[in-house]
């Protein structure tokens, strides 16, 4: 299950959010910290068994700093009040879809695929969905996939066609898309199942082919 120390501390951070008080609570930061690497590692684990592709994952690859990046934002808290893990096989280098897990007090979810990819990324993204639109479609209609995740979120989408491509195009609103990924909300009940790993990973592995159909995309050659 999800170690105890992790909501607490996320709650009060979120209440003191200021570095006085993070420097006075440096031992329970300390225990968080294991705790989240525990629960990463525990997860890659589960998911790994499904998509082999993370097998190669660490901790350190898959985990954020609690220290927020203030310098463009209006928000100038320092810290970052919510866990999060992202398994992916790609890289710095080298854009993959992957799975995500976030964690906060009545706002937690997990979500999976490609976010905001650079123009190279996306540009392989439409051309696999203009010449391979059935394959998603079939994807998107699987009736686990539906249940849990729906469809591809809209937030980030054009409102015309995109440059070279035709907006009568079957899968119009596909390519339309600038991010391409899946959510599905997580209740706090949830969180405190005691098998949430386990629950939270086959969840996940619901996405897999879509995972696969996004990573087909990023590897597949000019």
């Amino acid at each position: 299950m999800l170690p105890a120390t992790i909501l607490p501390f996320l709650e009060d951070l979120k209440q003191n959010n200021y570095r006085d008080w993070f420097q006075a609570n440096q031992k329970r930061y300390a225990e968080y910290k294991k705790d989240y690497k525990a629960v990463t590692e525990a997860l890659i684990r589960e998911v790994s068994t499904g998509d082999e592709s993370l097998k190669h994952l660490e901790f350190k690859n898959c985990s954020f700093r609690i220290n927020r990046d203030i310098r463009f934002s209006k928000d100038k808290s320092p810290y970052k009040t919510n866990m999060g893990i992202w398994m992916s096989a790609g890289n710095k280098e080298f854009n993959m879809g992957g799975y995500y897990l976030h964690i906060e007090k009545g706002a937690s979810f997990i979500a999976g695929g490609l976010h905001m990819p650079d123009p190279v990324s996306l540009k392989k993204m439409r051309r696999e969905i203009a010449g391979f639109y059935e394959d998603l479609e079939e994807i998107l209609e699987n009736k686990e996939f539906k249940k849990l995740y729906g469809t591809l979120d809209r937030e980030q989408s054009l409102k015309t066609a995109p440059k070279d491509y035709d907006k009568d195009h079957p899968a119009i609103e596909f390519l339309k898309l600038k991010s391409f990924t899946v959510t599905h909300k997580l209740s706090d009940k949830d969180l405190a199942s005691k098998n949430f790993i386990k629950e939270t990973a086959k969840k996940l592995l619901v996405m897999q082919p879509f995972i696969e159909y996004i990573n087909r995309a990023m590897t597949t050659e000019e």
